[in-house]
């Protein structure tokens, strides 16, 4: 028999040494066969592809909500937990669902806040080898696979973002909003950052060091609100919403 010097698989043409013996369909309906196929780049786009797909469907009708951030080593005990509760329940009563990383922490006790309260509590997980899913104050939970995934999630159903002190996983959620808002990928999206002794170092290096090397301008420092006051928080998350619906009206108007 004649080595087949041509395939085709989908859209893709395989020529000479990059011809395979087998087909799609046979190795999916042939259970003895490999299952290493189930691993490679193409089948991961249709992983990724429903993530998306059930994370659009599962939030499409959230309504107005602020993603808040922080780290998931914050003790019950601690003071920053108190205050992912409190933001948790002023969210929730100035009419936002809340969504955190789903975490222990400081998202447990915002997703606490805002269940206690009766408001809607949306935990976007993410699987890692050291974190045991979703808290139990998770009134909607999805669970991810991709960071980029969830990270799609997390700014298109969020209106704002409100950071506790945090580690790399908070700074890396923080400076990506920071990219998008710079960049005008995202517009009108307020950034609190709630703790002034912990956030104050990172902001003096931004202004002394970055700034004056000129690889920012002081528009991006002045993205980041600081402040110790939850009340001030929801009070920016409150403008920026009322802002919002101003320009919508403004834009449907005959």
């Amino acid at each position: 028999m004649t080595e087949r010097q041509e395939k085709y698989k989908g859209p893709v043409v395989m020529r000479r040494s990059q011809v395979d013996g087998t087909t799609t369909d046979q190795r999916l309906l042939d259970s003895r066969g490999p299952s290493d196929w189930v691993h490679t780049d193409p089948w991961r786009v249709m992983r990724i592809q429903a993530e998306f797909i059930e994370g659009f469907g599962a939030l499409a009708e959230l309504g107005p909500a602020i993603a808040c951030f922080g780290s998931a080593r914050t003790r019950p005990e601690a003071p920053t937990y108190a205050m992912g509760e409190e933001v948790g329940r002023k969210l929730t009563a100035a009419g936002f669902a809340v969504i955190t990383g789903g975490g222990p922490g400081s998202m447990e006790a915002v997703n606490k806040g805002a269940s206690e309260a009766g408001g809607t509590s949306v935990g976007l997980g993410i699987e890692l080898p050291f974190e045991n899913g979703l808290n139990k104050w998770v009134d909607v939970g999805i669970n991810f696979r991709y960071f980029f995934a969830r990270k799609t999630m997390v700014v298109k159903y969020s209106q704002g973002f409100i950071v506790l002190p945090g580690g790399l996983g908070t700074l890396d959620e923080l400076f990506e909003a920071l990219t998008l808002v710079q960049t005008q990928k995202v517009t009108s999206f307020p950034l609190v950052l709630l703790g002034t002794d912990y956030w104050r170092g990172m902001i003096d290096w931004l202004r002394d060091t970055a700034l004056t090397h000129g690889t920012i301008n002081q528009s991006d420092i002045d993205m980041l609100q600081l402040t110790d006051d939850v009340d001030q928080a929801i009070e920016v998350m409150v403008a920026a919403r009322e802002r919002r619906r101003t320009a919508t009206d403004q834009v449907s108007e005959p």
